[in-house]
């Protein structure tokens, strides 16, 4: 049995429905990415990029900042630093403040925190990973390749010392 054409008015009525479920689905928009701040220190350079030297022991840092600014916008920035020692020595430092601009819309208070402190950095992460990159192979060294990091376990370690950090009643 062939179906019956809809009506014109069945078919707008089905869209305006469309439209206002999309309105209501949670949305997160990157509105803008950009370095905030970038070094790179070298200081026992040249000595510290002669051949034959030992591989110089990498300590990294991950820190997650956020601002909020006029309307719904959230500022997050991705602070990474990476330290790097042969023998006491320092190496390098490398250091960037990544930031994105960030705009959220049908979030509700309890989802705002974690889309602010997981997927806002998980979206940063791969840009700040390649500067990082070619920041150190730009200092003579080999490219820093950065392993993800796990930010929902970094956002739940937040929460708990939050948590405990909270006086009792």
């Amino acid at each position: 049995m062939a179906k019956k054409p809809k009506k014109e008015e069945d078919i707008k009525s089905e869209t305006k429905e469309e439209v206002s479920e999309t309105q209501k689905a949670p949305m997160l928009s990157v509105l803008a990415q950009y370095t905030k701040d970038q070094s790179f220190e070298n200081p026992n350079a040249p000595d510290s990029l002669r051949s034959g030297l030992s591989a110089p022991e990498i300590q990294i840092n991950i820190e997650i900042g956020r601002q909020m600014l006029e309307g719904d916008n959230i500022e997050v920035t991705l602070m990474l630093k990476a330290e790097a020692k042969r023998d006491d020595k320092i190496a390098f430092i490398a250091e960037l403040e990544y930031a994105g601009l960030f705009a959220f819309a049908g979030v509700s208070a309890e989802e705002i925190q974690p889309l602010i402190m997981i997927e806002c950095p998980r979206l940063l992460f791969p840009f700040s990973r390649q500067i990082m990159a070619e920041m150190t192979q730009n200092g003579g060294f080999p490219p820093i390749m950065l392993e993800p990091p796990d930010f929902a376990g970094m956002f739940r370690d937040e929460m708990m010392r939050r948590a405990a950090e909270k006086p009792v009643n």
